[in-house]
C-alpha cells in the first residue's frame, strides 16, 4: 500500500512541475529535476524500492524506439557524419576526460568507476534543446543534427557504460579488446534491431485492428532490446535501429486510426517514464547525501562544477574543429548539405544539456561487486551525475534561447514553404481523383462542388507554421473556434439530457477534438 501511495505521489509532483513548466515557457525537464531535488530534501521519505538492474530494460528501450521512429531517415543519413562525429567520436573524448579528471580529483577511485562517471554524463540529451529550437524556428538542419546525435550518442555512451562496469566487476581492462568489444556489440546490436523492425513490418501488414497494431508497437523496443542483450549485444542500438526501420515504413503500413491511438500512448508512456526517473533520483539523493558525509558539502560542489565544466568545455574542443577540418578535404564534403556557420556551430556546443539517459545509467549501477564489496564510488558518481544534470538543464536550457537571439541565427522557413507545396500537391491531387470518380460514374460534376470548394479553400486558409496570419485568416480561426466551442456545448447538453447515448458523445467528441486541434 505504501509503494502504491509513493507512485501515486510521484506522478501528482510529475503533473504539477510539467504544468509549471509549460505555465512559465521552459522544458519540463528542467522543472522536473529541480522538483526531484527539492523532493529529496524532505526528512524521513520512503525511499521507492527498485531494481537497479531493471532501470535501463524498463525506461530506456520505449524512449528511445519513439526517438528512433520520430527521426527523418533521409535528414538523418544527409547529416551522418556530424552526427557519427558528434554521437561516437565526442561521446568517447567527454568519457575519456571526464574519467581523468575525477581520478585526478579522487585518486582512490579506480580507473573503470572514473571512466563508468565518463560514459554516464558523456551523452547529452536532445529533449529541452530541441523543444527550444523547435519554438524558435531554427533552422532544420541543426535540430537534424541534434536530435541524430542525441539518439546515436545514447547508443554508444551506453556501450562504454556497460564495458567499463565490465572492467569494474572483473577488475581486467584491455584498451585492444574494449575496441573490438565496442564495434562487436555495435554492430550485432544494429543488426538484430534490423531484423526485428522488418520482422514487425510484416507483422504489422497482417493486424488490420489498431488495438492490436498499439500493444504489438509498444512491445517492439523491448523485444528487440532483450533479443539483442539475450546474445551479448548492444539492445540499446537494436532498438534505435528498429525504430529507424519501422519508422520508415510507418506511412504505408499503419492506419490513421492506429496513428492517432499510438502517438497519445507512446507520448504518455514516455512522459510517465521521463517524471519517474527524474523524480526518483531526486528521492535517492537523501540517502546519496547521507553515504557521502566524508566529503565536505564545498569539496562536492567543488568536484561537480570541474565535472561540469570539463563536459561543457570538451564539447567546445570538438565541434568546431570536427565541423572545420572536413572542409580541408573536398571529399569529404556533401554539397548537398549545407555546411554550418559559425554561429550555428556555439549553438550545437552550447546544446550539451543531459538528461533522462545518464539519470537511468546512475541509477542502474550494480550495488555490490560479485565478491560482495561495495560498487566504488557508487553515491559519488551518482551525486556528480546529478550535480552534472542539474547545471547543464538550469545553467544551458535557460540560456539557450537569449544565446541564440544573441547570435541573431536566423530562422528557417524551408519547412513552412514545403508545408505549403505539399498542400497544394495533395489538394490538387484530391480535386482530381474526385472528378475523375464522378466522370466515371457519370454522375453530374456539381455533387462535388462543395468537396471541391473546400478542398480548395484548404491551399488559400491553412497558413503554413510559423507564417503570420493575415487579419482575414485570424477571424476565421476565431470563427471557427468559437463555432467548435458552440457545437461541443450544444453535444454535452444533448448527452447531460439523455438525448444522445455516450457512443456517440465520444465519436463527435473526437471529430471536434481534431477540428480544434488543427486550428
Amino acid at each position: 500500500m505504501l509503494l502504491l501511495e509513493l507512485v501515486l505521489l510521484l506522478m501528482i509532483c510529475a503533473v504539477a512541475l510539467s504544468w509549471l513548466a509549460r505555465h512559465f515557457k521552459f522544458p519540463y525537464p528542467i522543472a522536473l529535476v529541480i522538483g526531484g531535488a527539492l523532493l529529496g530534501t524532505i526528512p524521513r521519505l520512503p525511499q521507492f524500492p527498485f531494481d537497479p538492474q531493471l532501470i535501463l530494460v524498463i525506461v530506456l528501450p520505449p524512449i528511445l524506439y519513439q526517438a528512433a521512429l520520430l527521426t527523418s531517415w533521409s535528414d538523418f543519413k544527409a547529416h551522418i557524419r556530424s552526427i557519427s562525429l558528434l554521437a561516437i567520436g565526442l561521446v568517447i573524448a567527454t568519457t575519456l576526460a571526464v574519467g581523468l579528471v575525477l581520478k585526478l580529483m579522487v585518486p582512490s577511485v579506480p580507473w573503470a568507476a572514473a571512466f563508468v562517471l565518463g560514459a554516464i554524463v558523456s551523452p547529452p540529451d536532445a529533449v529541452a534543446a530541441t523543444t527550444i529550437l523547435s519554438r524558435l524556428n531554427i533552422p532544420r538542419h541543426l535540430v537534424t543534427i541534434l536530435e541524430g546525435e542525441s539518439l546515436v550518442n545514447d547508443a554508444s555512451g551506453l556501450v562504454i557504460y556497460k564495458l567499463a562496469i565490465a572492467a569494474v566487476l572483473t577488475g581486467a581492462f584491455s584498451m585492444g579488446e574494449a575496441a573490438s568489444q565496442f564495434a562487436l556489440v555495435s554492430v550485432g546490436g544494429v543488426l538484430i534491431g534490423i531484423v526485428v523492425g522488418f520482422v514487425f513490418v510484416e507483422i504489422h501488414k497482417r493486424l488490420g485492428d489498431p488495438f492490436i497494431e498499439v500493444i504489438t508497437a509498444l512491445a517492439i523496443p523491448y523485444i528487440g532490446y532483450i533479443a539483442a542483450e539475450s546474445v551479448h549485444v548492444s539492445g540499446v542500438l537494436a532498438v534505435v535501429a528498429a525504430g529507424l526501420v519501422r519508422g520508415r515504413y510507418a506511412p504505408e503500413i499503419v492506419s490513421a486510426e492506429m496513428r492517432i491511438m499510438a502517438r497519445s500512448v507512446w507520448n504518455v508512456l514516455v512522459f510517465m517514464l521521463n517524471s519517474l526517473i527524474f523524480i526518483l533520483i531526486g528521492i535517492q539523493m537523501s540517502d546519496v547525501m547521507d553515504t557521502l558525509g566524508r566529503y565536505p558539502l564545498s569539496t562536492l560542489m567543488l568536484m561537480g562544477t570541474a565535472i561540469t565544466v570539463v563536459a561543457v568545455l570538451v564539447r567546445f574542443a570538438w565541434v568546431y574543429p570536427a565541423a572545420w577540418l572536413p572542409r580541408w578535404f573536398p571529399g569529404l564534403v556533401n554539397p548537398q548539405v549545407p555546411q554550418l556557420r559559425r554561429r550555428e556551430l556555439g549553438i550545437i556546443s552550447w546544446c550539451g544539456m543531459r538528461g533522462i539517459v545518464s539519470l537511468a545509467a546512475a541509477l542502474a549501477l550494480p550495488a555490490t561487486l560479485p565478491n560482495g564489496d561495495p560498487f566504488p564510488a557508487r553515491d559519488l558518481i551518482i551525486f556528480l551525475t546529478f550535480f552534472v544534470i542539474v547545471a547543464t538543464l538550469v545553467g544551458q536550457g535557460l540560456t539557450l534561447a537569449p544565446l541564440i537571439r544573441k547570435l541573431k541565427v536566423g530562422s528557417d522557413w524551408s519547412m513552412a514553404e514545403e508545408q505549403r507545396q505539399v498542400r497544394t500537391a495533395m489538394s490538387a491531387a484530391a480535386i482530381a481523383a474526385v472528378d475523375a470518380h464522378l466522370a466515371g460514374a457519370g454522375a453530374p460534376a456539381e455533387w462535388g462542388s462543395l468537396l471541391r470548394a473546400e478542398i480548395t479553400e484548404r491551399i488559400a486558409y491553412a497558413a503554413p507554421e510559423g507564417t503570420e496570419p493575415t487579419a482575414r485568416e485570424r477571424m476565421r480561426n476565431e470563427l471557427r473556434r468559437i463555432a467548435i466551442a458552440a457545437e461541443r456545448a450544444e453535444l454535452i447538453r444533448l448527452w447531460r439530457e439523455n438525448e444522445i447515448g455516450d457512443e456517440v458523445l465520444r465519436h463527435q467528441e473526437e471529430i471536434l477534438d481534431y477540428q480544434e486541434a488543427q486550428l
